[in-house]
Order: structure tokens, then C-alpha cells, then sequence
């Protein structure tokens, strides 16, 4: 299947595209690869060369592909960091576009704006634009903790809390949510949860420490899952076939040392990872 992905990109490590379209393509996917800014690396080293891309570039690419009649051949169209509001508004009209041309296709929407103890690290009008503009037009939704709370205006530390996160993103037009970390277990495990506005599954692995934070890994989970809801139409196989495959990655990168997801070296644990943590249901709605 061809998917779209308007996400960052980096030349050095693995975050936005750099972290997404290997693992589409080994997944078996072909994919349209739109870049939102190009930098020398990701932000959280502190500095970084290149620059954020204008949104009228990503239009234009999107043109381009529908001149050559290809745009009705997307089966899918995945973004993440948007690097400026005018390139939400730009991925907007790429969705519209492509829905139009092919009705079946599906939006995958990462929310990427923050995380827990390190906050908002994009501009404040960008939660606007996922909120008023883009959540409206996804059929899924990825959010981490940090931006299921920001998105839904309310506390998920809880069960009950993340529940009615989740039911608050459903309300905005997803049809499925996916909560690609999420603390409240025993310590030393992080959950990763789902729902299809029906039933809610839960999985739970163990929590590998780093002495460094590791970027990319919500980019490249929102690329596994997309890939199997898209194979599957199971929200709790996606779910499981993620969380698995997220781990083995992690645990590739853990032993290698290093600041940078290391995609290639467990690109394996991609199609077939070693370790299997099953989905238990967490609610009904």
C-alpha cells in the first residue's frame, strides 16, 4: 500500500521520516516521504543546523503527485512534527485531497508537541491546529500521556482519567485512539493503550532505563501501528504487534549504546520480534 508521510526529517539519527519510512518499507509498504523541516539532527541535543520548511512546499508536492495521477493510489497518509501551523493547514488539504481521490484512505495523525517533564517543545498554536484542524479530519489518533491530556483538556493519571481522555478524542473524530505511553503501573513497566470507541486494550512491557533520553521512538510507533491496523483492522493485534516490536528496538538500541534508535541493526523485530506481551481489555465505553 502507498503511504504519505508529511513528518520532520533529520540526517543524522532517527526521529519524524528518518525514524518512519525505513520501517514502512521493510513492513512492505511503498512510501511517500514529504519532509516539514530538514535539520542536522533532533532538537533535543540542544543545537542543530537546517531549517523548517514552508508549508506552501509540502502543497506543492502534493500537486505534483496528483499530476501524475498517483495521489488516488494512496492507501494511507501518516504526519507527525509539523514545524509551523501553516504546515498543519498544509496537511489538512493533503487529507481532504487525498480522501477525495480515494475515499477508503486513512489518516493517521502523531500528535507530536510534548512529552512529560520536558512540556511543549513546538509553538503554542500548534496544539490549535491539531485540536481545531487535523483531529477532525484522523482516523487515528497517537498521542503520548503528555499530549492526550493537552489535546483532551483533561487529567488521564488515573484510569478512569485516561478513559475519558481517550472518549474526549473520539468525540473530536478518531476512530481510533492509541496512547503510545502511559505510566500507572507497577514501577519499572509503561503501558501503551487502545481503543476503537468500543473496548480499550491495555499492554504492558518492561520499562528499559537509558542514561540519555531516546527521540523517535513515538514517531516510529505510530508508524508499526498504522502498518498493522492497516494489515489487520484489529486495534488489539496492532496493539500487540506494536508494543513487541517497539521493545525489541529498544532493547537493539540498549545494548548498542548511543543516542539514537537503532532501526536497522533490529529491523527484524519490525516483521518478527522475539518477545510477545499480550493485549488485556481496559475498559468498555
Amino acid at each position: 500500500m502507498a503511504i504519505l508521510s508529511i513528518q520532520s526529517h533529520v540526517v543524522y539519527g532517527a526521529v519524524g521520516n528518518s525514524a518512519a519510512v525505513f520501517p514502512l518499507q521493510r513492513l512492505g509498504h511503498e512510501v511517500w516521504p514529504i519532509n516539514t523541516v530538514e535539520f542536522s539532527n533532533h532538537t533535543g541535543y540542544g543545537q542543530w543546523r537546517g531549517q523548517a520548511l514552508p508549508a506552501k512546499l509540502v502543497d506543492d508536492l502534493v500537486k505534483g503527485i496528483e499530476e501524475r495521477g498517483a495521489l488516488s493510489r494512496c492507501g494511507a497518509l501518516l504526519s507527525g512534527y509539523l514545524g509551523s501551523a501553516d504546515i498543519g493547514l498544509a496537511v489538512a488539504g493533503a487529507v481532504r485531497r487525498v480522501k477525495t481521490l480515494n475515499p477508503a484512505a486513512m489518516y493517521c495523525c502523531d500528535p507530536v508537541m510534548g512529552d512529560t517533564g520536558r512540556g511543549l517543545y513546538v509553538h503554542p498554536d500548534i496544539p490549535g491546529i491539531f485540536g481545531g484542524s487535523l483531529l477532525p479530519l484522523a482516523d487515528i489518533v497517537t498521542p503520548n500521556q503528555f499530549e492526550l491530556e493537552l489535546l483532551s483538556g483533561t487529567e488521564a493519571a488515573s484510569a478512569e482519567g485516561v478513559k475519558n481522555a481517550i472518549g474526549i478524542l473520539h468525540e473530536k473524530g478518531p476512530r481510533v485512539v492509541l496512547v503510545t505511553s502511559y505510566r500507572d503501573g507497577p514501577p519499572g513497566t509503561l503501558a501503551m493503550i487502545a481503543s476503537d470507541g468500543d473496548r480499550l486494550w491495555r499492554v504492558d512491557t518492561p520499562e528499559l532505563y537509558f542514561d540519555y533520553t531516546v527521540s523517535g521512538t513515538g514517531d516510529l510507533c505510530s508508524a508499526i501501528f498504522l502498518s498493522g491496523y492497516l494489515e489487520t483492522s484489529s486495534i488489539r493485534d496492532a496493539l500487540e504487534k506494536t508494543a513487541a516490536s517497539i521493545y525489541g528496538v529498544l532493547e537493539v538500541t540498549h545494548r548498542a549504546g548511543g543516542h539514537e534508535l537503532r532501526i536497522v541493526d533490529a529491523q527484524q523485530e519490525l516483521v518478527l520480534p522475539r518477545n510477545r506481551f499480550a493485549a488485556v481489555e481496559f475498559g468498555r465505553y
